[in-house]
C-alpha cells in the first residue's frame, strides 16, 4: 500500500499561519482517521472509513493497537511525518511502557531493507519506526539550531547499527542548517544573511536531489544496500559538516556559555558522549541559556550588545574558517563560494558608495554609516568639524591616524567571543586596508553632489557587475574610484573655489602681513574702542572696517573683502587661552599641592572675571569674521577661523600696545619732558645755595626720574616690537610660505591632506606665537598687560612733571618725589620680573622642545643688555 499523506482544505489564502480551537481539533481528528484507516489495512480488516467524518480524540484512543501523532506544528513544518508511525509519541503517551517497535528474530535482510527505509525519511529530518528522536529531545525547548538527534533501535543487529551511526550525524546536519536558513531568512538580519541563505539553500537542494536518487534506487534496485547508501553520502557528509560548523560560529558568535557547553553531553553512554562532542551539541545548560536567549527575540545573536550577526561580521567569520582551514581543500573551496555568494550585497554597497556617493545600507551592514542629523547648514557653527569628521565615518571608529576609538559614541563593544565588533563595524580582513579609501571615496563623491555638480565616471570608472571580495578588479575598482573622487574634489577646490586666492586674503586680514588697513582701522575707531564691548557699537565698527578696506584693498584682496566681518569677542585673550590650555591638566615639573593653589588662584581669578567680564573693552574683545560658502567651508571651516581669530586678537593686542607706546613717545616729546629745570647755582637765589642744598638733589631727582620713565617706556616698545617682528617675519610668513608652496605645487595629493595641512600650519603658528603653553601664556600676559597699562599712565606721568616743574619754580613748592617714584618703581619691578620669567621660559622651551623659539632668545637677550 503506498503511503497516503492528506492535505488540508482551505477556503482561501490565510494572512498568518495560526489556527482556530475549531481547525486544530479538524485537523488532528482528521490524521487520527487517517491512521486509524491505515492501521485497519494493515490488519486486513477492510472497513470503509469516511474522512469526511471527523473522529475525536478520545473515540480514537480507545484501540489499543492506534498510532498516536505529533502535536499539531510538527506537523506543520514536517508533513510527512504522517507516513511513519511515531516510537517516540507512542512512549510519551504510555510513558515509556508502551509497545516499542522491534527488529528481534527479523533477519538481517529485512532489518536492512526496514532501517534503509527508515534513514531515507530521517535524512530529511522525518522520525522513522526503528530510527526515532533522542529521548532529551524536545521541538519546545530545544534550540533548533543544534539540530535533531537521532538514536537507533537497540534491536538492531550490530554489524548494521555501526554504519547507521556514521550516516545519522548527516540528518543532525540537515536539521540544524535548515533551522538557521529558515531563521536568518528574517529581513532583520540584512542582505549578507539572506544571501548566505540563499548560497546554502542552493546546497541543500543538491542534497536533497541526492536523496531523491538514492530513493529511487532503493525502490527499484533489489542490490541497493546499506554500504551502496553509506558510499553515495559519505562526500556529502563532510559538505554538512562544514556548513554545520559555519552556523555553530555564526549562531554562538555572541554567546560563550554556548560554545563552552558545545563538547558537554548529557548522555553517560561514553560511544554516545564522543558522537556528541565531534557533532557539537551541548547539554541541559546550554538549553536553557539557549531558551532564555531566545526569549528576548534576538536569540543568540543578539547577544549582550543586541547587535546580530550581520553584514561584515558574517563575511569576517566566513573569511576567518577559510583561512583556518586552507589545508583543506574542500572546505576552502566551500568557504570561498559561500564568501563570494554572501559578499554580493555588500561588494554592491561597496561600489555604489564609491562611485556616486550614496549610502544604501538599509540594515546597518556596511563599514560606513551616516549621522543624518549633520548636514551642511552646521557648518555655520559648528567648531568641531563635525560635518566632515563625523557626517560619514567607519563604524569601527577608527581614523586615518591609525587609532580605533571605540570609546566613542556610536562604536559598540566588542563580541564577548572572538573581541569582533559587532554587525558592521566588524570590517571584512581583506577590506581592512581599504577601508579608509572606501570611506573617503564617497565622502568626496557626498561634497561634490552637494555642490549641485553630475558626477561622471570616467571609461575607468565604470560600475562593474559580478566582482566579488576575492577579486582582484573589485580593488583596482576602489583605487579607481578614490583616484577619480578626490582629483575631482582637489580641483573643484583649488581651482574653480580659489582656495588659494581665499587663503591669502585670510593672510593679509589676520595674520597683517599689511597691516596699513589695520593702522587706519585703529585710527578711525579710537573713540569707539574706548568703550565696553556690550557699547561699541558693530555696525559702527563695520562701517569702518569697510572704509579702510576699501581705501587698502588692491587687486586680489578687493575680491573677499565683503566676507570680513567685525564680531566681538566674549572673553578676553589670555584668560581664555589660559583656560583652555589648563584643561590638559598637570604639566611638567608641576606637583599636586601646587596644582592645588593654582587651582584656588584660578578660581578666585573666575570670580573676579565674573566682575570684571562687563567691563572688558572693545579693543580687547574685537576680532574679525571670515564667511564662505560651501564647499570651501570644508577647508575654512569654523575649526580654522578660530585659529585665525586667536592669531588675529594676539596680533591686534601687540599692535594696540605698539601705537600706544608709540603715542607715549610723542608726548614725552613735549615741553613737559624737555624742558629742562633749573638747577643750583642758575637762579637769581644761586649764591644762597649750598653746592649740597636740597633743592639741587631734587632737581637731580627729578631728572633722574624723566629719564627712567624714558628708558622704561623704551625697553616696553622694544619688547613688544621685537616680539611683533618674531611673530611676522619669522614665524608666519615661513610657515604660510610652505603651505602655499604646496599648494601652489601640486605636492597636496589628496583632500585630507589639504585639511590637514592648513590645520597644521594654523597650530605650528600657534605654537611658535607661544600661544600654547600655560607658562609662557602666563607671563608673557602679565608682560604685556603691563606694558599696556604703562602706556595708560602717560596722562598721569605728564601731569606730574608738569606739577614738578611748576613746583621748581616757586621756593614753597612740593619738591617731594616719593609718590613718584613709588609709581614708576611699582611698572619697573613688575616689567622686570615677568621679563626674566618669560626670558627663562622661552630660554627653556626653545632649547627643549621649540626650537623655533630660538631667534626670540636673541631678540630679547638685546633688550636685557641694553638694560
Amino acid at each position: 500500500m503506498d503511503p497516503y499523506t492528506p492535505r488540508a482544505r482551505t477556503g482561501g489564502k490565510k494572512k498568518n499561519l495560526t489556527l482556530s480551537t475549531k481547525e486544530y481539533n479538524k485537523i488532528t481528528d482528521t490524521i487520527a482517521s487517517v491512521r486509524r484507516n491505515r492501521q485497519y489495512i494493515d490488519d486486513d480488516l477492510g472497513e470503509d472509513i469516511d474522512l469526511r467524518i471527523p473522529v475525536s480524540r478520545e473515540s480514537g484512543r480507545r484501540r489499543r493497537d492506534e498510532a498516536s501523532f505529533e502535536a499539531e506544528r510538527s506537523f506543520v513544518r514536517a508533513p510527512l511525518n504522517s507516513r511513519v508511525v511515531s516510537g517516540s509519541a507512542q512512549r510519551e503517551k504510555g510513558k515509556g511502557k508502551a509497545k516499542e517497535n522491534s527488529l528481534y528474530g527479523i533477519p538481517v535482510e529485512i532489518q536492512e531493507a526496514l532501517v534503509l527505509e527508515d534513514l531515507l525519511f530521517v535524512l530529511m529530518g522525518i522520525e522513522g519506526s526503528y530510527i526515532t528522536y533522542h529521548q532529551d529531545y524536545s521541538p519546545d525547548d530545544d534550540d533548533p539550531l543544534n539540530g535533531v538527534r537521532f538514536v537507533v533501535s537497540p534491536s538492531l543487529d550490530p554489524s548494521l547499527r555501526d554504519l547507521v551511526e556514521r550516516i545519522l550525524p548527516l540528518a543532525t546536519y540537515y536539521t540544524a542548517i535548515s533551522s538557521f536558513i529558515e531563521l536568518r531568512s528574517h529581513l532583520d538580519f540584512g542582505l549578507v544573511n539572506h544571501a548566505l541563505c540563499a548560497s546554502m539553500r542552493d546546497m541543500l537542494k543538491d542534497y536533497q536531489t541526492l536523496l531523491s536518487q538514492l530513493e529511487h534506487a532503493f525502490n527499484t534496485s533489489p542490490h541497493f544496500t546499506l554500504q551502496k547508501l553509506w558510499f553515495y553520502v559519505h562526500p556529502t557528509l563532510h559538505t554538512l559538516s562544514l556548513l554545520y560548523l559555519l552556523t555553530t560560529d555564526l549562531a554562538t558568535a555572541d554567546d560563550p556559555t554556548a560554545e563552552l557547553s558545545s563538547s558537554s553531553s548529557s548522555s553517560s553512554d561514553a560511544e554516545e558522549d564522543a558522537r556528541n562532542e565531534a557533532l557539537g551539541l551541548g547539554g541541559a545548560k546550554l538549553k536553557a541559556v539557549l531558551s532564555e536567549i531566545k526569549t528576548t527575540g534576538l536569540g543568540v545573536d543578539g547577544g549582550a550588545s543586541g547587535i546580530a550577526v550581520k553584514g561584515g561580521e558574517v563575511l569576517a567569520i566566513l573569511h576567518e574558517r577559510m583561512q583556518n582551514m586552507s589545508g583543506d581543500p574542500a572546505a576552502r573551496e566551500l568557504y570561498g563560494a559561500l564568501l563570494r555568494d554572501s559578499g554580493k550585497p555588500y561588494v554592491e554597497m561597496v561600489q555604489a558608495w564609491i562611485t556616486t556617493g550614496k549610502l544604501d545600507d538599509p540594515y546597518e551592514e556596511l563599514l560606513v554609516k551616516e549621522s543624518k542629523f549633520i548636514n551642511r547648514g552646521t557648518l555655520e557653527m559648528d567648531y568641531t568639524d563635525e560635518y566632515w569628521e563625523r557626517r560619514y565615518t567607519l563604524r569601527d571608529g577608527s581614523t586615518l591616524g591609525g587609532s580605533s576609538k571605540q570609546h566613542q559614541a556610536g562604536v559598540p563593544p566588542t563580541r564577548s567571543v572572538g573581541g569582533r565588533l559587532p554587525g558592521g563595524a566588524c570590517i571584512p580582513g581583506v577590506l581592512e586596508r581599504w577601508k579608509h579609501k572606501i570611506l573617503l571615496a564617497g565622502k568626496y563623491l557626498n561634497v561634490i553632489r552637494e555642490c549641485g555638480i553630475e558626477i561622471r565616471r570616467d571609461s575607468g570608472q565604470e560600475y562593474e557587475e559580478d566582482l566579488s571580495m576575492d577579486d582582484e578588479r573589485f580593488y583596482k575598482c576602489i583605487e579607481d574610484a578614490y583616484t577619480h573622487a578626490n582629483r575631482t574634489l582637489l580641483q573643484l577646490l583649488l581651482r574653480d573655489q580659489q582656495l588659494i586666492p581665499r587663503l591669502r586674503s585670510l593672510k593679509r586680514y589676520f595674520f597683517l602681513s599689511q597691516s596699513s588697513f589695520l593702522t587706519h582701522l585703529l585710527d578711525l575707531s579710537h573713540n569707539e574702542l574706548r568703550k565696553s564691548s556690550k557699547s561699541a557699537s558693530l555696525v559702527k565698527l563695520q562701517s569702518l572696517l569697510d572704509l579702510a578696506l576699501n581705501t587698502d584693498a588692491q587687486g586680489e584682496d578687493a575680491m573677499f573683502r565683503e566676507d570680513v566681518k567685525v564680531t566681538m569677542a566674549g572673553n578676553g585673550l589670555y584668560e581664555w587661552l589660559l583656560t583652555v590650555v589648563n584643561v590638559s591638566g598637570l604639566e611638567d615639573g608641576e606637583t599636586a599641592e601646587g596644582h592645588g593653589h593654582a587651582h584656588e588662584s584660578q578660581k578666585k581669578d573666575r570670580e573676579k572675571e565674573k566682575d570684571d567680564k562687563k567691563q572688558i573693552l572693545a579693543i580687547d574683545a574685537l576680532t574679525l569674521d571670515y564667511h564662505v560658502k560651501f564647499p570651501l567651508s570644508l577647508v575654512i571651516s569654523r575649526k580654522t577661523i578660530l585659529r585665525y581669530q586667536l592669531i588675529f586678537r594676539f596680533l591686534l593686542h601687540l599692535k594696540h600696545v605698539e601705537q600706544s607706546l608709540s603715542s607715549m613717545w610723542i608726548e614725552h616729546k613735549t615741553t613737559a619732558w624737555r624742558r629742562p629745570t633749573r638747577p643750583s647755582g642758575t637762579g637769581p637765589d644761586a649764591g644762597r645755595q649750598t653746592p649740597h642744598s636740597p633743592q639741587k638733589d631734587w632737581h637731580s631727582e627729578f631728572e633722574n626720574w624723566r629719564k627712567r620713565v624714558f628708558l622704561l617706556r623704551a625697553r616696553m616698545l622694544a619688547f613688544v616690537q621685537q616680539i611683533l617682528a618674531f611673530t611676522t617675519f619669522e614665524v608666519l610668513e615661513p610657515n604660510w610660505r610652505k603651505l602655499e608652496g604646496k599648494l601652489e605645487a601640486g605636492k597636496v595629493e589628496t583632500v585630507d591632506q589639504l585639511l590637514r595641512d592648513h590645520v597644521d600650519f594654523l597650530d605650528t603658528c600657534l605654537k611658535e606665537c607661544m600661544l600654547t603653553s600655560s607658562k609662557l601664556l602666563r607671563a608673557y600676559s602679565r608682560l604685556i598687560v603691563t606694558c599696556s597699562t604703562f602706556a595708560l599712565y602717560t596722562a598721569s606721568f605728564t601731569k606730574s612733571a608738569n606739577n614738578a616743574i611748576a613746583a621748581a619754580d616757586t621756593p614753597d613748592g612740593d619738591h617731594s618725589m616719593a609718590k613718584r617714584w613709588d609709581i614708576l618703581g611699582k611698572f619697573e619691578t613688575n616689567f622686570n620680573h615677568w621679563f626674566k620669567v618669560h626670558l627663562d621660559c622661552v630660554q627653556f622651551y626653545a632649547s627643549s622642545e621649540n626650537v623655533s623659539l630660538l631667534p626670540l632668545v636673541v631678540r630679547l637677550n638685546s633688550i636685557k643688555s641694553s638694560h
